[in-house]
Formats: C-alpha cells, structure tokens, sequence
C-alpha cells in the first residue's frame, strides 16, 4: 500500500496554540483516512527573511543560501504528497517568521523548475475578530502561483477564539476544518489512483514580462 504523506506547518509563536488546535482538526481528519500527516513548529523560529539574492536560482540545488531550519523544511515538502499553511492574524496579515519562511520555501521552489507543482496544498487562519479572511488570501497566493491543488471547504478556512482552545467552541469553524481535512483527503487519493491512468498537463516554461518599457 502506497503511503501517502502531509506535512502541516504552525506560524504560530505561542505553545500552545490555536493554530495548532486548527491544524489538528484537519490532520485527524486525513489520519481518519490512512494519510500520514506531521505538524512542524515554524512560529518563534529565528527565520530570517529572503534576501531576494537569487541565489537559490543560479545555484539550482534545490536549497536557500541562508542555511538554517527552512532548508530542511523545503525538502520536508518536496517529499510529501501536501502541505497545509495554519497562520495566527498578525494586524491583518500572515505572523512574521511564517511568511519569512514562505518567502523562501516559494522562491526555491519556483527557481528550481516548481518542486511543489501538482502537490495537494490548502490552508488555514486563526483570528481572535477580524483579518482572518485577508491573511486566508495571503496564505492562498503562494499556493495558486506554483500549480498546487487546492481542496475546499463549505467556508473560508478561518476559525476563531483567542485563549488557547478556544477555537474549538467555533463550531461553523470546526466543521469547516473539518470538511477541508475530509476533502484534501479525496483529493490526494484522487492524484493517487490518476498515477500511470491520466497524465498531467505537461510543464509549461515560465513566462516573464516586465511593464516597464
């Protein structure tokens, strides 16, 4: 039996956390399914931000120039069938050391021939009141750039509460975390069953056109 493999990451800098809780919601759901699932610790990492060096892109290894925990953390995804991004709302956007960490797992994966296209990648938002649906968005932007396939829910993914575990008394935000776990899981078998039956678009070159003439 083929193994199928989703890695989740926290941007949360709190232990414990709400976006951990929120995670766990949907990673029960896959495990309910067979699907192996890790959740990684990326909030109160000293990840630094991208230097926009581009190195990454003439090295072509597959790895940041900033050698730290990212560069583990990119190879993590490489080798899983998908990703969930869970994101606490810091003033209306993604919390600092994950988007740090996004930048630079998205820039090497697009300069490395989009190690991450056709991998199954959804996400998630915990807000105590408001600028979970903005910080959803901003989540979603890495995943709709680089060709991933993104399950959906009955809502946006975001779920509300403040103390640790308060998101749970969210029950429209449980069931929606609930229902994306329950769908991811379709799909990843969905790809999984398609091997060697229905062949996937074939890899386009990037395309870059610059405005400014």
């Amino acid at each position: 039996m083929i193994k199928i493999k989703v890695i989740a990451f926290d941007g949360s800098p709190r232990e414990p956390s709400n976006t951990r809780v929120a995670l766990e919601l949907v990673t029960q759901e896959l495990e309910k399914q067979g699907i192996a699932t890790e959740i990684v610790k990326v909030g109160g990492k000293a990840v630094r931000g991208c230097e926009a060096c581009g190195a990454c892109g003439r090295n072509k290894d597959e790895r940041c120039i900033i050698d730290d925990e990212v560069n583990g953390w990119i190879a993590q995804i490489k080798d899983a069938d998908g990703i969930i991004l869970g994101s606490p709302v810091h003033y209306a956007g993604i919390a600092a050391d994950m988007k740090a960490f996004l930048d630079r797992a998205f820039y090497v994966q697009g300069a490395n021939d989009r190690l991450f296209r056709h991998k199954v990648g959804a996400a998630l938002v915990c807000v105590r009141r408001s600028g979970g649906v903005s910080t959803f968005d901003q989540l979603n932007h890495y995943l709709t750039c680089s060709e991933m396939l993104m399950p959906t829910s009955n809502y946006w993914n975001v779920i509300h509460g403040r103390a640790p575990g308060e998101v749970l008394q969210d029950s429209e935000g449980v069931q929606t975390l609930k229902i994306l776990g329950q769908n991811m899981a379709w799909l990843l078998k969905l790809k999984e069953n398609a091997k060697g039956k229905l062949e996937p678009p074939a890899k386009e070159e990037k395309l870059f056109m610059n405005f400014i003439r």
